[in-house]
């Protein structure tokens, strides 16, 4: 899938939870993305991350970075 798909789609589940109450938005995200999101597809966002993670809205690019703690992980 190209990065920009993914940014696109992770950023509207982003958008989705900063509308919603808490301060948790980022973990909502990174567990959305872990349990609807193929293991390829959430290699692809953190690749693009590493790159530089254009165009990825801050909460978007949080949540990838709790892709990488373990008890996120798959």
């Amino acid at each position: 899938m190209l990065p920009e798909k993914l940014v696109m789609m992770a950023n509207q589940i982003a958008t989705f939870f900063e509308t919603q109450p808490g301060d948790d938005g980022a973990e909502r995200v990174a567990a959305h993305l872990t349990d609807f999101w193929e293991p390829r597809m959430r290699a692809a966002l953190l690749a693009h991350v590493d790159g530089g993670g254009t165009g990825l809205r801050p909460l978007a690019r949080e949540a990838a970075e709790r892709l990488r703690q373990p008890e996120q992980a798959e």
